[in-house]
């Protein structure tokens, strides 16, 4: 009978040491961007300080984690192990034949519990930092919940085996609600880390440039279809993307109508992949209202023809794993609105899901294409265009548009009592002054397929006359911005040339092609 060997018992660690110099590893030539994300890893990864450390990451699915930690992991010459949906049992066995592999040790190792295995992942920081990843964490601990409650005791803050041990563990998933949760309240790993990374996808510029698309108009269709997420390029879309408008609609007929592609269902599986939503015809529901133009908390509610605490539960779970976002209305904090993250998400909605017989049954995707432009257009691509020109606003405008920095840029909603209606303001940009207090930096209008004209920039008037009136503190000096995806008319662009306070921004600003 073969005698089990604790870990223990195998305390060398096989690769040559990590020293100083490599207190910052060379970002791989095929990682797109990610510069900050490395850096932090990195940093954390090469501390030479004593104790072990605990790190955890998270990311929605197909954002390029795995990736990450991978290259990471090999930089170091650390250890990865990737958890798969198993027994406990099965776990252990995996990771104590990887652990033995890993340590050089004569025959696999076989672990009693977790408390030995981290035992022994401490084990290898003895000398030097050793970056530890453990991929798809929440599998390991759907299997064995007292996992989180074995890593608090094993990095115990006097604990002999951490203070003696550089390990850098990091703990990585992609279930949003469970990883959120991993380090608030009264989680037992809450003030344990000392790294928490969120991977988000990329933003609509970076995307453009993952995808290698120069048209900014291609480039706005395209992010309303598949948004930032790495993998839909080289996982699903075979590696590129329309190479021009013309090529667009045959490329999201092929790509992602078509019932054999595999992005065919992917808005399903990203769903279907939170261990928290167990009713999902409900939250397709609360997203399918999202997505039909329903924003308030009301309107999906009647939407479902449900009472609005009936689906509190549903809408905080959305919010939990990254697919729904709540934003308080600019002007009436009391008021919220809910917007769809995710821009495939919308896309399903909007597009597929209300002919997902006709395409799953009949394969008739050209047909449902043509069919769906109007809805494509009005309920995909022009939300998400007012969100890219509150992105733009936030990140990428020049110092010179406004008085002071943004700190925030959202939407809201003016009443007019006067004219008996209310103004919907795309864009609202607000700041801080010299005091600290909040003021109003602009309001702006976003269109993508209407020209842009007078009449909206009289609008914009109106509601900052309003806000002036009721006393909203920067109102009378807010920049009108004016947003175009199509063109602006020769009357506004003359009435902009004679005003400092509008601002004309097309797509080439939005997408930094001014030169």
């Amino acid at each position: 009978m073969t005698a089990r060997v604790h870990y223990k018992d195998y305390t060398t660690y096989k690769y040559g040491s990590i020293s100083a110099e490599c207190a910052v590893f060379a970002k791989p030539e095929d990682m797109f961007d990610r510069e900050a994300e490395w850096a932090a890893l990195t940093r954390f990864a090469a501390d030479t300080r004593a104790g072990a450390t605990l790190g955890v990451v998270s990311g929605r699915r197909r954002q390029g984690k795995t990736f990450l930690l991978d290259a990471l992991s090999k930089a170091g010459s650390g250890f990865f192990f990737e958890a798969t949906e198993a027994t406990d049992a099965e776990s252990l066995m995996r990771i104590g034949a990887l652990l033995g592999a890993f340590t050089g040790a004569p025959f696999p190792p076989r672990p009693a519990d977790w408390h030995e295995v981290l035992d022994a992942l401490l084990a290898l920081g003895r000398r030097e930092p050793v970056t530890v990843v453990i991929d798809e964490f929440p599998y390991l601990v759907k299997a064995n919940p007292s996992l989180p409650s074995v890593i608090q005791a094993a990095f115990g803050p006097r604990r002999a085996e951490r203070v003696g041990s550089q390990t850098r563990l990091l703990l990585c998933g992609s279930a949003m609600s469970f990883m959120g949760r991993l380090l608030s309240g009264t989680a037992p790993l809450r003030g344990r880390a000392a790294l928490e990374m969120l991977v988000q996808t990329l933003d609509y510029r970076l995307a453009a440039q993952f995808w290698g698309i120069e048209d900014p108009a291609l480039a706005v269709l395209l992010y309303t279809v598949v948004g930032g997420t790495p993998a839909y390029r080289d996982g699903a879309a075979g590696g590129r993307g329309p190479a021009s408008i013309a090529e667009f609609d045959a490329w999201v007929v092929d790509n992602v109508l078509d019932r054999f592609s595999p992005l065919f269902r992917e808005a399903r599986y990203l769903l279907a992949e939170e261990p928290d939503i167990r009713d999902n015809a409900v939250y397709h529901s609360v997203l399918a209202a999202v997505a039909e133009g329903n924003a308030t908390r009301g309107g999906i509610a009647g939407y479902l023809g449900r009472k609005s605490t009936d689906i509190s539960h549903h809408l905080s779970v959305l919010e939990d794993t990254g697919l729904l976002t709540r934003e308080i209305d600019a002007f009436r904090p009391g008021r919220s609105f809910y917007r769809i993250n995710e821009p495939l998400i919308a896309f399903y909605h909007a597009v597929m899901r209300p002919e997902w017989s006709r395409l799953e049954r009949q394969g008739r995707a050209g047909e449902v294409w043509q069919a769906s432009t109007r809805r494509f257009l009005g309920g995909v691509v022009g939300p998400r265009f007012e969100q890219i020109c509150r992105d733009w606003t936030l990140d990428h405008a020049p110092s010179s548009l406004l008085v002071t920095p943004p700190t925030h840029v959202g939407y809201g909603v003016v009443n007019d009592p006067q004219n008996k209606t209310n103004h919907e303001v795309d864009i609202v940009a607000t700041g801080l002054d010299p005091a600290g207090a909040r003021v109003l930096l602009a309001l702006g209008e976003a269109k993508w397929q209407d020209q842009m004209g007078l009449g909206h920039l009289r609008r914009l008037e109106r509601v900052r006359e309003l806000l002036t009136r009721a006393g909203q503190p920067g109102a009378e000096s807010a920049a009108l911005l004016c947003f175009s995806g199509a063109d602006i008319s020769p009357a506004l662009i003359q009435a902009a040339a004679d005003r400092a306070d509008v601002h004309l921004i097309g797509l080439d600003e939005l997408y930094g092609r001014t030169d």
